[in-house]
């Protein structure tokens, strides 16, 4: 697979890269880099004599990339996780690493809505909790029990039920006129 990243910049510099990666590009705008200082999320990308910063993000979720040859089968090239984002010089640095919205808009703020955190749990609310369901399984034991052995009791002043006489064994008659080989559900043709 491929390495890949997706890049956001301005529109102003949206066209400008247009304009460039086209045929019609000036002699000014043929230079394009993008450099990244030692800490690795911030830099700077030019183009032209231009200078504005970016910054690397991590995105909240996993994007896929596909490319086609014939406009039907899609095949898979990359799976992208980080975001270059160029901003305007006027426009302030962030103060995180993680990108907070995905690339689309129903994936507007993703890490708060659709990745919730564990809720903190108190260790002592826990522990009541658990003793709780401790008592309560234990009651409804007794119960059966106690309902178990009521029963037994009332049985008990009963009748016991006689069981029935079996009958001796008696040979049954045969079926197959004397044929011990073969069943009454053998219906294969011998004639082969």
């Amino acid at each position: 697979m491929e390495e890949q990243f997706v890049l956001r910049v301005p529109p102003s510099v949206a066209e400008r890269l247009d304009r460039l990666l086209g045929d019609n590009a000036s002699t000014d705008d043929k230079s394009l880099d993008l450099s990244f200082e030692e800490d690795g999320r911030t830099g700077t990308f030019v183009v032209g004599n231009d200078h504005f910063p970016a910054s690397l993000f991590d995105l909240p979720c996993v994007v896929e990339s596909f490319k086609t040859y014939d406009d039907s089968v899609l095949i898979k090239t990359a799976d992208i996780g980080q975001m270059i984002m160029v901003r305007d010089p006027s426009d302030p640095a962030p103060d995180t690493v993680e990108y907070r919205h995905g690339l689309t808009p129903p994936m507007r703020d993703a890490r708060k809505r659709r990745f919730r955190r564990e809720p903190d749990l108190n260790p002592e609310l826990v522990r009541r909790v658990e003793e709780d369901l401790l008592n309560i399984s234990s009651h409804v034991e007794a119960a059966e029990q106690e309902k178990d052995g009521d029963g037994n009791a009332r049985n008990a002043s009963k009748k016991p039920v006689e069981e029935p006489v079996s009958q001796p064994d008696v040979p049954e008659a045969a079926t197959n006129a004397g044929d011990p080989d073969r069943s009454d559900s053998d219906e294969s043709d011998d004639s082969i």
